[in-house]
């Protein structure tokens, strides 16, 4: 498994291709908004990149969050079962 792992990242190394974060049209868009000294379209560009990544980032706090309550939930409901088998154990054992 180490060995396939490490081929794979040493693959990933090799084929390294020129990659650009903007596809044809939005890239064209941006260089002939900057090129006339606008830079609006350049601006609202950004400002949809940055709300499209932080939505997987939310999604994975909100699931973070949902996780932590309910496994916190879940301590203190065995805690209860402890206590309630202690206290039966203590009357049965009077008995």
């Amino acid at each position: 498994m180490k060995k396939i792992l490490m081929v794979l990242i040493l693959l990933l190394l090799i084929s390294n291709t020129a990659s650009f974060a903007q596809c044809a049209m939005c890239r064209a868009t941006v260089e002939s908004t900057m090129s006339n000294g606008r830079n609006l379209a350049a601006t609202g560009l950004n400002t949809g990149i940055l709300y499209l990544l932080s939505a997987p980032y939310l999604i994975v706090a909100g699931v973070a969050f949902l996780w932590y309550r309910n496994s916190k939930k879940e301590v203190k409901r065995r805690e209860n079962m402890n206590l309630v088998q202690r206290r039966l154990n203590q009357v049965l054992g009077r008995i």
